[in-house]
C-alpha cells in the first residue's frame, strides 16, 4: 500500500492550469475570448514593456473615432515634414510617406496594423488628437475607462522615447521611457478590442498587402505576425493581433486564434530566447504552446439547462400575496469554459437579490412572471480558479433566477383573515405548549 501511494504521488499532477503549462517568458496570460476567463497566468499583474503591442490601443481609439463619426476611413492625411522623416528611418518599422503627400486614414491604419508602421501610428494620433502628447492623454484616459490597472502610455507607437524624440517637439515622460502594461491589462485591451470592434480581425488577419498600390509609394507589407496562415510559422485559426519588440520590452506578442467556435487570447512578454533560437521564433513558439494547450484541454460546456431549479430552493415565500410562495427557475442555460474532465467539480450556488426581500427573507407581492429574484452561478470545489478579466465575464457565468408565475397581491379581506388566523394560531400554540408543560 505504501509503495502504491508513493507511486500515485509521483504520477498524479495537481489539477490546475498553472501546473500543466510552463511559458518561457517574463510574463504571460491565456484567456478564453468570449468571456475573458483566465486559464493560465504568469506574473500577469506586473507592468512590463509592451513595444508595438501599444498599437492595439491606437487601433481601439481610431475604431472608436470612426464609429463616432469623428474620423472617416477615406479621410485624407497630408504628411508633415516630421512624420515623413520618421517614415524614412529604416531602423524602425515603417512604410515611406512622402512629405506633403496625401494618404487615406484606411491606408495608414492598415500599414500600422499589418506592418507595424510607426510613422503611420503617429499620423493617426495627430489626426485624432492634434499631437502625440494629446493622444497619449487619450490613451491613458481610455485605459482607465477600460478598467486597466497597471499601465502607462507615453506615445502612440510603442517606440522608446529616444527614438521618437527627433520627430516631436517634446516627448511625454522620461527621455528613454516606453509604454508599459501588465500582461493582464494587455489581454484585457485585446479582449475589449475583439468584443467592441471585431472588425479589427479583418485587417490583423491579412498576411500580406501592398501599401498605396498603384502609386509611386507602393510598398509590400508582410505581416509581422508570422503565425498567420500562409506565413512561415502559420497556425490554424490564427487571425491577430499584434507583435512588439524593443530592447526594453524584449520580444512580445498578443495573439488570438479561433477553431470550431472557440477563441483564445494569448500574451507573452519578454520571452526567453534559447541558444540558437531567434526572438521571433521564441515568441511564436511560446504562443503556439499556449494555444495548443488551450484547444486540447478546454471547451465551453452547458452545465445547467434553462428552467433549472436549485435543489432545496425551488420556491420562495411570498408576503401579502394570493399565494404564499412562488416557484423559481433559471431563465437561460448556463455555460462555462471548463477543462476536460472537470465538469463535476462545479456545483450550482443560488444567490438571492437582497433588495427584493423583506427582513424575514420573503418576496413581497405583487410579483410578475419572469421577474428576476437572483441568479445561479457555479462554484468550483478546487481552489485553482483564476477568475475573469472583467466583470462582464463574471456576469457571463451567471444565469438569472426568475419567478415561474405571477403572484397578485391579496385583497384586504384575505390579509385580515390571515392576520386573525395567525393571532388565534399563536394563542392555540401557546395553550398547547403550556398544557404539555403540565405533564
Amino acid at each position: 500500500m505504501m509503495v502504491f501511494m508513493m507511486a500515485m504521488g509521483v504520477v498524479q499532477k495537481p489539477a490546475n492550469a498553472q501546473g500543466d503549462l510552463d511559458v518561457n517568458a517574463k510574463a504571460a496570460i491565456l484567456v478564453e475570448a468570449s468571456t475573458g476567463k483566465i486559464l493560465y497566468e504568469k506574473n500577469s499583474d506586473t507592468a512590463q514593456g509592451i513595444a508595438s503591442m501599444t498599437k492595439m490601443m491606437t487601433e481601439y481609439l481610431l475604431l472608436e473615432a470612426v464609429e463616432e463619426g469623428k474620423v472617416k476611413w477615406d479621410q485624407k492625411y497630408t504628411v508633415p515634414t516630421n512624420v515623413s522623416k520618421m517614415s524614412h528611418n529604416t531602423s524602425l518599422s515603417n512604410v515611406s510617406l512622402r512629405e506633403e503627400g496625401t494618404y487615406t486614414i484606411k491606408d495608414l491604419y492598415e500599414s500600422m496594423a499589418i506592418y507595424s508602421a510607426n510613422a503611420s501610428a503617429m499620423a493617426i494620433a495627430e489626426t485624432i488628437a492634434g499631437s502625440e502628447a494629446n493622444f497619449a492623454k487619450l490613451m491613458n484616459k481610455k485605459a482607465e475607462e477600460l478598467g486597466l490597472e497597471n499601465y502607462k502610455f507615453v506615445n502612440s507607437s510603442g517606440l522608446n522615447n529616444k527614438d521618437l524624440a527627433p520627430y516631436v517637439d517634446q516627448v511625454v515622460g522620461g527621455a528613454e521611457e516606453e509604454n508599459v502594461m501588465s500582461a493582464k491589462d494587455t489581454a484585457t485591451l485585446a479582449y475589449r478590442l475583439l468584443n467592441d470592434y471585431p472588425e479589427v480581425l479583418e485587417t490583423s488577419s491579412i498576411a500580406k498587402k501592398m501599401f498605396a498600390e498603384g502609386t509611386e509609394d507602393q510598398f509590400n507589407m508582410p505581416n509581422w505576425n508570422w503565425m498567420l496562415p500562409g506565413l512561415i510559422r502559420e497556425y490554424e485559426g490564427m487571425d491577430g493581433l499584434k507583435t512588439g519588440t524593443t530592447d526594453f520590452a524584449g520580444a512580445c506578442f498578443t495573439g488570438t486564434a479561433e477553431r470550431d467556435g472557440m477563441r483564445f487570447i494569448t500574451v507573452v512578454m519578454n520571452v526567453d530566447v534559447s541558444a540558437g533560437e531567434n526572438s521571433y521564433d521564441a515568441r511564436f513558439n511560446e504562443t503556439r504552446k499556449m494555444l495548443d494547450y488551450a484547444f486540447a484541454n478546454y471547451s465551453i460546456e452547458e452545465v445547467l439547462p434553462a428552467n433549472y431549479q436549485v435543489k432545496g430552493q425551488k420556491t420562495l415565500p411570498v408576503e401579502k400575496g394570493k399565494e404564499k410562495e412562488v416557484q423559481i427557475k433559471t431563465d437561460s442555460p448556463l455555460s462555462m469554459v471548463i477543462k476536460n474532465g472537470e465538469k463535476d467539480q462545479y456545483k450550482p450556488e443560488f444567490v438571492l437579490d437582497k433588495k427584493k426581500l423583506n427582513d424575514e427573507g420573503e418576496l413581497t407581492a405583487p410579483i410578475k412572471k419572469g421577474e428576476k429574484v437572483g441568479y445561479v452561478t457555479l462554484k468550483s470545489s478546487e481552489k485553482n480558479d483564476l477568475g475573469y478579466l472583467t466583470d462582464k465575464g463574471t456576469n457571463a457565468s451567471k444565469s438569472s433566477v426568475v419567478a415561474v408565475e405571477s403572484v397578485e397581491k391579496a385583497n384586504w379581506f384575505v390579509l385580515s383573515m390571515r392576520a386573525v388566523g395567525g393571532f388565534f394560531g399563536d394563542i392555540w400554540n401557546s395553550i398547547t405548549s403550556t398544557v404539555k408543560g403540565w405533564f
